[in-house]
């Protein structure tokens, strides 16, 4: 098993008006010429989490921290104009929330960020500021994911 320290959140940049399958996912990664998705896991606007690579195999998400990570992307990340935008349904946040607490039991010591996260530090100063992120992926702060109360469970609204 490779060594895991890393889980980056992804969004599709996909409209929210609009369904993009894990299968269109998987599509798009073919044709970009990677071997199959590049996320382990892909969370849908109804909460269903998929698993689309093995987690021993390193992912194609992030260049430079694929081979110690884990990719997470969810469904969406552009309102309903093409503008980045947090566009989780509260199925997505609830999937996400539990998700992302399974996988750092699994993996102690992991850090969670998103991918914008992983952008250059343009002005050296230690802090990766809107204006130098290359993504705007995933259209929220990752870190926040475990520090924000659960959502309600969206079951049973």
């Amino acid at each position: 098993m490779r060594k895991i320290d890393l889980i980056v959140i992804h969004c599709s940049a996909t409209r929210a008006d609009r369904c993009y399958t894990e299968y269109d996912s998987t599509t798009d990664h073919l044709r970009r010429g990677f071997s199959g998705a590049g996320y382990h896991y892909y969370i849908r606007k109804n909460g269903d989490i998929k698993s689309l690579r093995p987690v021993k195999t390193p992912g194609a998400h992030a260049k430079g921290y694929n081979a110690h990570s884990i990719g997470v992307c969810y469904e969406g990340g552009l309102d309903t104009n093409g503008r980045a935008s947090d566009t989780r349904t509260d199925f997505q946040k609830h999937s996400l929330r539990v998700l992302v607490m399974l996988l750092l039991r699994d993996y102690p010591g992991s850090r969670l960020v998103g991918h914008r996260d992983l952008s250059p530090d343009l002005n050296h100063n230690g802090e990766i500021e809107p204006e130098g992120w290359i993504k705007e992926c995933p259209c929220f702060h990752a870190s926040t994911i475990l520090q924000d109360p659960p959502p309600q469970n969206p079951a049973y609204l």
